[in-house]
């Protein structure tokens, strides 16, 4: 039996309880600043295997007088990116592994440093982009004698868009603000290079449905840092419908919201709903060479909202909680594989797609 500490009660954390509640192997807490959202989801599920508890990480003393005297195997944060430095912290302390869903780079960057010659796993960046998306790149990646160019695009987009943007807030609003406006990076020539957010536009088609593309922050994770030196080109762009990065071109730079996120957040969280009438697309596609000559192999996935325990999630509830539980219980059912900073690109593609979590991308 696995004991999971999950911190963060909401959109994501709640179905990652969920689901780790469900399987069967795991005890979770989950812990949230108060605990209306943990005592609702217990009641409300049915979850016999969750504890809920009232956890700050801006206490982190607390937090540590909580785990001595419940002590558990794994902290998985699903808190804004800027708590996860705390987190971390307190998963060193107390010996445990530690798992989180951050966009942020520099937040990523720390975490590495942490981490460095921990005897557990230290895991960030295990949902869908950054995550999940580089473990199926790197698996395509692996067919190649050599690799010309590896595209990496994922969307979480409105089945019926209903507003100009064509968008719906269908996850954190701060890490949306921090995938426009940061620096991404990709690699060019086989050097990894900075890139411009919201640039390198282009257009693709899925399904018979036209779709626009632009770079965006963090969705790369790792991947460039361990891919120089053996591709050409790689690089992450956000899926939208097209005419979506305009007009939030129009707010970022030339309203110079980018320089004002909390007013830019307000404006985003009071004129765009939300929804969970989602679907999540995930696009890669890797050319290059084999003994037969030039070659190109593409992994393309939509998927929708699902019913689970009785509650609707969204396609990016969905994908998201799924690729962390996925990530969670490979680690925890190898615990001597994985130790210190872990990337996903590490973690094969065979294992994550066999495992009991990783249905919904089969």
């Amino acid at each position: 039996m696995h004991r999971v500490l999950v911190l963060g009660a909401g959109k994501i954390g709640s179905l990652v309880t969920c689901l780790l509640a469900e399987h069967g192997d795991y005890e979770i807490h989950l812990g949230d600043i108060t605990l209306d959202a943990p005592k609702h989801l217990v009641e409300d599920l049915g979850l016999s295997r969750v504890t809920p508890c009232m956890l700050d990480v801006r206490h982190p003393d607390a937090v540590s007088t909580y785990l001595s005297a419940h002590p558990v195997d794994a902290i998985v944060s699903s808190l804004p990116y800027f708590c996860n430095p705390t987190v971390a912290g307190l998963a060193l302390t107390h010996q445990l592994h530690y798992f989180d869903l951050t966009e942020d780079v520099e937040v990523t960057n720390q975490v590495r440093v942490l981490s460095a010659g921990a005897s557990r796993a230290f895991v960030p960046q295990c949902g869908l982009a950054p995550g999940f998306i580089s473990i199926v790149a790197h698996e395509l990646m692996t067919h190649f004698q050599t690799i010309d160019t590896v595209k990496m695009r994922v969307g979480a987009l409105p089945v019926h868009p209903s507003n100009a943007l064509k968008y719906s807030l269908t996850w954190s609003t701060d890490g949306l603000i921090n995938e426009y406006g940061n620096t991404c990076y990709g690699i060019e020539a086989g050097e990894k290079v900075p890139l411009l957010p919201l640039e390198g536009y282009e257009t693709i088609e899925l399904d018979g449905l036209l779709y626009e593309a632009f770079n965006t922050s963090g969705g790369l994770g790792t991947l460039a840092d361990s891919s120089v030196g053996h591709v050409r080109t790689m690089n992450y762009k956000t899926l939208r419908y097209p005419g979506h990065c305009e007009k939030i071109h129009l707010l970022m730079k030339d309203l110079k919201l980018n320089e004002d996120r909390e007013t830019l957040k307000r404006i985003l969280e009071r004129a765009i709903p939300q929804t969970l009438q989602d679907v999540v697309l995930v696009y890669a596609s890797v050319s290059g060479t084999k003994e037969e000559g030039f070659f190109e192999e593409n992994y393309v996935k939509k998927i929708y909202p699902q019913c689970i325990k009785g509650r609707l999630w969204s396609a990016i509830q969905v994908t998201t909680a799924s690729s962390l539980c996925c990530v969670v219980d490979l680690v925890l059912a190898s615990p001597g594989t994985y130790q210190g900073f872990v990337t996903q690109e590490s973690i094969p593609l065979k294992d994550f797609l066999a495992n009991d979590f990783g249905a919904c991308f089969r």
